[in-house]
């Protein structure tokens, strides 16, 4: 099962809590972890499917490489981190 994080500043505006679940791309893994939170979902994923450009996506601490798809591999073990990208000054 690979194990799923948000990072605090999403789960302030939304409940993402750490899950493992299954999956062998990043896209299985996210369909499998928002099948049943819908408001994750589009917060993190536009209305193609693809990542949203304010997030990022770390698997086993390396960024995808894949956003419009999701196709990035995961290992059975892996650690998915999402984290919304800070700017300010």
């Amino acid at each position: 099962m690979v194990a799923i994080h948000f990072t605090q500043n999403i789960q302030r505006h939304i409940a993402c809590p750490e899950r493992a679940v299954s999956g062998d791309t990043v896209r299985e893994v996210l369909a499998n972890y928002f099948a049943d939170n819908e408001t994750a979902r589009a917060y993190v994923l536009d209305d193609q499917g693809a990542l949203r450009h304010h997030m990022m996506i770390f698997v086993d601490g390396a960024p995808v490489a894949d956003r419009g798809t999701l196709s990035d591999a995961v290992g059975p073990d892996s650690n998915l981190h999402v984290i919304q990208a800070l700017s300010g000054g």
